[in-house]
């Protein structure tokens, strides 16, 4: 027995080094030597505390090179995971579930229009030498490392990346950004079905005129529901980082306690594992730039050095119109187009799937665009519905605007630069070490024909689809210089200079407006400390303004002491999402029992299960609630007819009930932190036991939905999980740029057991920052390891 046991931990001890062998050559090498092929000279790179490289090299093709390199050795599964989505390429590694995802991106065009563009760019563009240089070192460390573990567990086989990848996952990211494809469907169906009454309270002006030619069958309405739906799924179930919203600003250096000016950022992204913004700091002769890459772009989407800075913030202008077909009736093949009958154009691909046959597609194409009903398979309904998208029909040089933005240290240069960026829309707000801030809208906005709405389904037979052309840059709204002394970005409906009308899903101004008030104060003096203090802001008031009409009938609602004194509690409170505060979660819990006591009899279970996800819920709350004679107050299930007082007493006794239920019976249960919590999901992490071994948390989380700390939940039933918000908190005074400020919500590698994998959570999530090391001398004192990369002989 003894010999036995013996024998059985040599087994077991052989094991768990075999294991600990295994999972170590998986880990990035951050120190000694290594060769990579095509370098012309030596490169240094030395990470710090954080494990932020910081990349010290002799001419640009060599400093983008390094780049690829060590971002694919923190981050090769997520470039991996990200292209696949874009591309439509995940049920070959995932199985058959993503099967519906992948027709839903092949649909949309995405990695047909990136290979018809990589074959277009010019190879002496300095932008496509950069990024040719970055993916030869992300391609190096893939032929020369062990694979991610995540490829061993899921069969992937690595293939090079290609410049068509980088492009494919720009067009997701631009796909992320475009609310349209959830809100138009809910929208129209209001309109079509249920009529101007009910329409009124989403603030849209209504337009007769607008509805569809011929009308839709319930099977359309289904399919419009569907893919609606499947448009949400393919964005949440996948695991990787969506774009939201955002903050940002800029003050100028009268507004400033160092007189020079300061930016402040912090993007809106969903929230992953690894997060979605890879920092390093770049440096070759003529060129240094502390940046946050996103996956295969070389290119900062965010930078600082010691002459300028910037951030950016979501547009959120309409670059998106669906629209209904008319079909032959002789001829199903063919639509009517400008007066007459032309036929749908149509190509073949062929999803491979996991464990399965391959899928095949019939993608077909409209003149106006892709029919986004072939998403759905053989289940799509009889009226064909185009996509015409901004992203897929203009030149959009946006990989060579930002190439250039990482350089622009002047307004004229940074003012190019944006104009590149054509889809998706973003706000870029700028600053520079001379005394400029400024804010640029980018997007080629199209034209569309007067009194069209495309907040619905427009009806592509009469002509109400069409373009006639762009409006120049100059009618996109943007400032420099205010006389006001600073510039606020928040997502809200921006103002364009000439005033041309900008259609867009944007979000109510209360953020902005709760920045705004604290900034136009004249007696601040702005830094960095009190910068940070407004960027934590959890307050907004969003909350008191949907309560104040209805306090009266929450009043009439409670049934005893204890209710009452809760009701008086929202008529005192604030808006401010501390994590002590009951009333917050009492509040949000009121939020999705008043939306569902209105709306899901007339909306139907899908309809509103997609409301619940746009912004123009947002919108119509305040709206619903000030309305004592919205027809949204009748409960259609009953022969009775409802009002807006028998409606919130329901919402009440079912928030009270559930909060009871879910939380506990005592109100001092219910403390927004106990409710409301963030986790990091892996994509791998969304099956159970490898939650437990690659997601990040939970932990609990101030603030909430339209807060400027922004940790946003969907609105629904206790407790709440935080799906976005802020992907890096920046601070840059201009003054003193080596000591800017940011944070990481999780860390900065993507390899499992590596010590940055999650070892800024903790510190995100207690609102900390950290210092973003630019000048040599804190380089070198905080540089914890050196990977020295040398030619190959």
């Amino acid at each position: 027995m003894k010999r036995s046991l013996t024998v059985l931990a040599l087994l077991v001890t052989a094991a768990a080094a075999g294991t600990a062998w295994y999972l170590l050559s998986k880990q990035p090498q951050r120190e000694g030597e290594l060769a990579l092929a095509h370098l012309q000279a030596p490169v240094s790179v030395r990470y710090d505390e954080r494990g932020v490289p910081h990349i010290q090299a002799q001419n640009e093709a060599d400093l983008y090179r390094a780049l690829g390199y060590v971002h694919a050795q923190d981050r090769l599964f997520q470039m991996e995971m990200l292209r696949r989505l874009a591309r439509g390429e995940l049920a070959e590694v995932l199985g058959s579930q993503l099967v519906d995802t992948d027709r839903l991106f092949r649909t949309l065009g995405i990695r047909a229009h990136a290979d018809a563009y990589a074959q277009k760019v010019d190879p002496h563009n300095p932008a496509t030498q950069a990024l040719q240089a970055y993916l030869d070192g992300i391609n190096q460390y893939q032929a020369s490392r062990p694979a991610p573990l995540e490829f061993a567990l899921l069969g992937i086989t690595p293939r090079p990346f290609s410049i068509a990848d980088t492009l494919s996952v720009g067009g997701y990211m631009a796909y992320s950004f475009a609310a349209a494809f959830r809100t138009e469907p809910v929208l129209s169906y209001v309109r079509d079905q249920l009529g101007a009454d009910y329409l009124r309270v989403f603030d849209l002006d209504w337009h007769p005129q607008g509805v569809v030619g011929q009308p839709l069958a319930a099977g359309d309405w289904q399919d419009l529901g569907a893919i609606a739906q499947l448009s949400h799924a393919a964005l949440a179930d996948a695991g990787l980082p969506q774009f939201e919203g955002s903050n940002a600003w800029a003050l100028s250096g009268s507004r400033t306690a160092s007189g020079k000016p300061l930016l402040a950022g912090d993007p809106h992204i969903r929230f992953a594992v690894p997060a979605v913004w890879y920092e390093a700091h770049l440096s070759a002769p003529g060129f240094e730039l502390y940046g946050h890459h996103q996956a295969l772009n070389p290119f900062a989407s965010l930078g600082h050095n010691r002459d300028f800075a910037w951030s950016l913030t979501m547009f959120q202008n309409d670059d998106v119109d669906l629209i209904a077909e008319r079909l032959n009736p002789d001829n199903p093949n063919q639509v009517w187009y400008r007066g007459q009958w032309v036929e749908l154009q149509s190509r073949e691909e062929l999803i491979e799937v996991k464990g399965a046959e391959p899928v095949k597609l019939i993608l077909r194409r409209s003149p106006h665009g892709p029919l986004i009903n072939d998403a759905l398979g053989q289940t799509a309904g009889d009226t064909p519905i185009a996509l015409w998208w901004a992203f897929l029909e203009t030149d959009n040089p946006i990989l060579d605007g930002f190439y250039q933005l990482n350089r622009a240290d002047s307004l004229v240069e940074a003012r190019a630069a944006v104009e590149k960026i054509e889809a998706p829309g973003l706000n870029i707000v700028w600053a520079n070490a001379s005394g400029d801030i400024a804010w640029w809208a980018a997007a080629k906005l199209p034209r569309r024909p007067a009194g069209v709405n495309p907040s619905f389904i427009l009806d592509g037979s009469n002509g109400e689809a069409e373009k006639s052309g762009y409006y120049p840059f100059t009618d996109n709204p943007q400032e420099e210089n205010p006389p006001r002394g600073y510039i606020v970005s928040a997502n809200f409906q921006p103002l364009s200079p000439s005033g041309i009308e900008i259609p867009g899903y944007y979000n109510l101004p209360d953020r902005g407006q709760r920045l705004n008030q604290r900034l136009t104060d004249t007696s601040v003096k702005w830094d960095l400390h009190n910068s940070q203090a407004l960027q934590l802001d959890p307050g907004s008031g969003y909350g008191p303004r949907v309560l104040a009409p209805i306090l009266d009938e929450l009043r009439a609602a409670a049934v005893d002491d204890g209710e009452r004194a809760l009701v008086e509690q929202l008529a005192r409170w604030n808006g401010d999402h501390d994590l002590d505060s009951s009333v917050a979660s009492l509040f949000n819990q009121l939020v999705y029992q008043l939306s569902e006591r209105a709306m899901r009899d007339e909306l139907g279970d899908a309809f509103f299960d997609n409301l619940l996800y746009t912004r123009v819920l947002d919108v119509a709350l305040p709206r619903l609630t000030a309305d004592a004679d919205s027809p949204w107050w009748d409960d259609r299930s009953s022969t009775a007819v409802e009002g807006r007082s028998e409606t919130v007493k329901a919402a009440w006794r079912a928030s009270i009930a559930h909060l009871r239920q879910t939380l506990g019976d005592a109100p001092t249960d219910w403390a927004w932190g106990n409710a409301h919590t963030l986790s990091h999901g892996h994509p791998l992490g969304q099956q159970k036991p490898l939650d437990k071994l690659f997601n990040v948390g939970p932990f609990a989380a101030p603030g909430g939905h339209e807060t400027p700390n922004n940790l946003s939940h969907r609105i629904g039933p206790a407790p709440w999980s935080v799906v976005y918000g802020p992907s890096t908190r920046r601070l840059i005074d201009l003054a003193d740029p080596e000591h800017s400020l940011g944070i990481n919500p999780v860390g900065q590698s993507g390899v499992l057991f590596d010590r940055h994998y999650s070892d800024q959570a903790e510190a995100y999530s207690a609102g900390q920052y950290q210092p973003q090391h630019l000048s040599e001398t804190d380089v070198a004192a905080h540089s914890r390891s050196t990977l020295n990369l040398i030619p190959l002989r």
